[in-house]
């Protein structure tokens, strides 16, 4: 649960109150990759995001790491539901690869959505939600 809640802790630095995200969203900082953001699913009690990086391709863009998040509001936790091909990219691949296969891969995805959102405030990213009507 350590982990959720220092996902929960850093995605909240990025993106503030996930509540009030109405539409997709996307974080532009110099000297790195657009990162884009989209609601999925709102309830009361938990929220779920895709948060990732679209790399351009020639034949279509690359999500990389494609990541699902389901963000638990009242327990103030943040959890990598779902990760789509993390490993297309070689910076990707070493940060999954430092964590032991043995842990899990529940656990490696939820490593990556950590060590992943505190790179991405060190880049200078941040959303900012409207306000909920």
């Amino acid at each position: 649960m350590t982990l959720y809640e220092s996902n929960y802790i850093r995605l909240r630095a990025l993106v503030g109150d996930v509540r009030g995200l109405a539409a997709a969203s996307v974080s532009r900082t110099p000297g790195d990759v657009d990162l884009h953001l989209e609601p999925l699913e709102q309830s009361p009690y938990t929220t779920i995001l895709r948060l990732t990086y679209l790399f351009d391709a020639a034949h279509a863009p690359i999500a990389e790491p494609d990541l699902e998040i389901r963000v638990y509001h009242d327990a103030r936790l943040a959890e990598a539901s779902r990760c789509a091909s993390p490993e297309r990219h070689p910076a990707f691949a070493r940060i999954r690869g430092a964590v032991p296969a043995t842990l899990g891969e529940r656990w490696r995805r939820n490593m990556l959505l950590n060590k992943w959102l505190d790179y991405c405030a060190e880049r200078g990213h941040r959303f900012v939600a409207a306000p909920a009507p």
